[in-house]
């Protein structure tokens, strides 16, 4: 299959992938209260709690999708996410008590590799020097459907907590028909490799990085630029109230606009990026960029001020598809599926630990027993973890080709 036809598939895929993620965003408080009976600061309490559990879903269950997908191609893996997600949505329009609830975000954790294996499809058609790039687009595309389905969920919220799960239900077993109709595989046989639940596991991919040169520094990257750039979704609404003074209208404004740039940096700025500065500078590059920005938002408190720093966010855009692409250059083509398990299981992990560095500096930072009173102290431990993260990337060995690879690691 080509690329021009394999690429355009994946970038919608997540681009409706992201829409039915963001279209439940505005509507998750209000379920919460529905189903749990309980007040808005309770449901706060327990959507936290939520967040965990599909950070640990996703967290051990990103390496057994990558390896099934070595083992039985991209397309099945991707179809199976799909289908997953389709029947999850689908329990939410009629989960009644706050278990099931947990157990339909979990469900949501362990199905959502259709990002992983659309990276591992990516990987298998395209040339090493050009993946950064198309990792871009896939970026861009979730980043447009996160802008459009936030707004759409809002819409829909207006006639029901429940409809925009209809919705993204809808979504969901449409795109998994597109594929199934559209969507032949990208993995040939003679490529794939025996399934080994000693590897189908966070130790077993553990083991899989000390094998891989570099690989092990790679993922510790993205934990680091993961806490970092969690700081947005995480602390975004609370600092602007407290800081800004926003109103809800500006803050939905300000998260568009976000997003749009997020967009626009992926589908331009990746490929010129990479092309000039190699994986590894355009990286530093754009972590030092959004450093920058984090701090200036730790500090500002004009809104002019905010709107000014949104621009250069467009330029952290090469940071996550460069890191991609320098993971994917570290493996085999039996083991692609492996190694974006792999990406998907750091980021995963960065999500677990991003709440109580983050969420709590800004919690102990505006409470009433504050040493001193600081919204914006989340921005500068992300900015700390960002220079963390510069640091890593710097100390980390070129790549090893595949050739050179010890069999062990691929058998």
């Amino acid at each position: 299959m080509t690329p021009a036809r394999t690429i355009p598939f994946i970038v919608v895929t997540i681009f409706i992938d992201a829409i039915g993620f963001g279209i439940i965003m505005p509507v998750l408080p209000q379920l919460v209260m529905e189903v749990g009976k309980i007040d808005l600061p309770h449901a706060i309490e327990i959507g936290a709690w939520i967040g965990l559990v599909m950070a640990v879903a996703t967290f051990l269950a990103s390496p057994v999708l990558g390896n099934l997908s070595d083992r039985f191609g991209r397309r099945r893996v991707l179809l199976l996410s799909l289908g997953g997600l389709a029947a999850d949505y689908t329990l939410l329009t009629v989960v009644g008590t706050l278990p099931w609830l947990f157990v339909a975000r979990a469900i949501s954790g362990i199905f959502g590799g259709s990002y992983a294996a659309a990276q591992a499809a990516i990987a298998d058609i395209t040339k090493p020097e050009d993946r950064a790039r198309n990792f871009g687009f896939v970026g861009a595309a979730f980043g447009v459907g996160f802008v459009v389905g936030p707004a759409i969920g809002g819409l829909l919220g207006e006639m029901s907590p429940r409809a925009p799960f209809v919705a993204a239900a809808g979504l969901a077993a449409a795109n998994m028909l597109y594929g199934l109709i559209i969507f032949p595989e990208t993995l040939p046989p003679e490529r794939r490799r025996v399934f080994d639940w000693r590897r189908a596991n966070p130790l077993g991919a553990l083991k899989t990085m000390r094998g891989l040169p570099g690989m092990g520094g790679i993922a510790t990257v993205l934990v680091l630029w993961q806490i970092a750039s969690l700081v947005y979704p995480m602390t975004w609404s609370f600092c602007c109230i407290a800081q800004l003074g926003w109103t809800s209208g500006m803050i939905g404004a300000s998260l568009a606009a976000v997003g749009v740039a997020i967009a626009i940096g992926q589908a331009f700025v990746v490929g010129p990026a990479v092309a000039r500065f190699g994986e590894r500078d355009a990286a530093t590059l754009g972590i030092l960029i959004a450093v920058a920005v984090y701090i200036g938002y730790a500090f500002t408190t004009s809104t002019l001020g905010a709107f000014l720093l949104l621009i250069p966010v467009a330029l952290q855009a090469p940071v996550q598809p460069s890191l991609m692409a320098m993971m994917s250059r570290r493996a085999t083509p039996e083991t692609q599926g492996e190694v974006q398990g792999i990406s998907a299981m750091a980021m995963g992990l960065g999500q677990l630990a991003a709440p109580a560095l983050l969420t709590g500096t800004m919690a102990h930072f505006t409470g009433d027993d504050a040493p001193v009173h600081f919204p914006g102290a989340a921005f500068v431990v992300a900015a700390i973890f960002g220079i963390l993260a510069i640091v890593m990337l710097r100390r980390l060995p070129r790549a090893q080709p595949a050739d050179q690879i010890p069999p062990s690691v691929t058998a």
